[in-house]
């Protein structure tokens, strides 16, 4: 992906907060490794797409040669009365000018090989998707287990203070369970996180063979909405769908238009015997001319043809229906942006009240406990914008799942 000129949204590099937790991501722009997926499914995903491929390349070539006529090859026995007689019989009956038919039909195989092939590629895509996307999720739920367990940490601070406070009767011993309650809520939520992220660590293995921690993640980058459309594999594949439709009604009208056949047969007697009757082989070459009539056919003419003009509607519905997505995914990013200055602008805070804390701990106001409280909760919000950078990365890989590789 190149990068975004008008808006200016590039994603290069994460911030050093973000970097710090991701040495082991590979700097892409949705380049070799995601393009081409195979690195992040399993082998079976793997075969299982290429054994999609290869029946499409073998279903156009059918296609492409269904205009052809089997030869038909007959062998009789007849056991009568006076003579016993054996026959072969060999024959076709081929159309050799079908009113254009012929060339639809061949046209529409080719066709049908792209619209299959391309289907094959939103598959992938969205395999590569869901695998990623789990990838970003285990990364996530990592930094949110590291800021839960910081949660934890200030909760046993907090039940430190207060049992003091209530052993020396400045507080009721209610205060010690509410903050003995809330530590216990942050444990059972941590036991939570820990379960969800075994449940993903499993899901992962039912589209890779890897290790989460063997696979790299990519840093994706946000394009131009033009470069969006234009290389958008739904819109391809509804456009496809509608050179389908215009060969397919083309092929459809054609088989009720005169059609010129080439006929030949050729028949052989064995062990004629005493009959004379029977010669021993006869040859027949010729051609005929047919013309199909059918009461029904101006209904599928019709039929054919209003189906080709859904399909393009079908494509203006598309391009909306991507455009809008894209739209969603620009708000999202936006939003995530807003979010992130706002984590910022408390991680400052933080910051500057743990320096206040630290001075007056050395005079003797602060104790040691209330520093390392306030250092937890601005780690905790330097949490939230490396989460909150995975977020983006989560959206950017909806557009990517979208586009179709160069």
């Amino acid at each position: 992906m190149r990068d975004l000129k008008g808006y200016m949204m590039q994603y290069k590099t994460f911030n050093s907060l973000v970097l710090s937790s991701l040495l082991t991501v590979a700097t892409l722009s949705a380049s070799e490794d995601i393009k081409k997926g195979d690195s992040y499914l399993s082998p079976t995903k793997n075969s299982i797409l290429q054994y999609s491929y290869d029946k499409a390349i073998q279903d156009s070539e059918k296609l492409n040669k269904d205009w052809i006529n089997p030869v038909t090859y007959k062998y009789m026995y007849n056991k009568g009365e006076n003579y016993t007689t054996q026959k072969s019989f060999i024959s076709i009956s081929q159309p050799i000018f079908k009113s254009g038919g012929i060339r639809y039909a061949i046209k529409y195989a080719s066709s049908m090989e792209k619209y299959s092939k391309t289907t094959i590629d939103a598959q992938k895509k969205e395999l590569i998707k869901q695998t990623v996307n789990l990838l970003f999720q285990i990364k996530k739920i990592d930094m949110t287990l590291d800021k839960q367990k910081l949660m934890i940490k200030n909760a046993k601070l907090d039940i430190q203070r207060k049992k003091e406070q209530v052993l020396n009767g400045i507080l009721d011993t209610s205060f010690l369970d509410n903050a003995i309650l809330d530590s216990n809520i942050k444990k059972n939520a941590l036991i939570d996180l820990e379960y969800q992220k075994d449940s993903l660590i499993n899901n992962l293995a039912n589209l890779s063979d890897k290790k989460y921690d063997e696979l790299k993640l990519p840093i994706l980058q946000l394009i131009k909405n033009e470069q969006f459309l234009d290389k958008n594999i739904y819109i391809k594949k509804a456009k496809e769908d509608i050179d389908n439709s215009y060969w397919k009604k083309n092929m459809i009208s054609s088989n009720y238009l005169p059609a010129v056949n080439f006929t030949a047969d050729h028949t052989r007697y064995h062990d004629t015997g005493d009959n004379l009757a029977l010669s021993d082989k006869s040859t027949n070459i010729g051609f005929n001319v047919s013309i199909p009539l059918d009461i029904k056919y101006s209904n599928t003419i019709e039929s054919s043809k209003i189906e080709y003009l859904q399909k393009k509607s079908q494509l203006e519905d598309k391009k909306q229906e991507e455009l809008t997505i894209f739209k969603n995914s620009l708000a999202k990013l936006k939003s995530l942006d807003k979010k992130k200055e706002i984590a910022k602008s408390d991680v400052s805070l933080y910051e500057s009240l743990l320096t206040q804390i630290v001075e007056q701990r050395d005079v003797g106001m602060k104790t040691d406990s209330d520093v390392q409280t306030m250092e937890n909760s601005k780690n905790i919000k330097a949490y939230d914008i490396k989460t909150l950078a995975i977020d983006k990365q989560i959206e950017l890989l909806e557009i990517y799942s979208r586009i179709q590789n160069d």
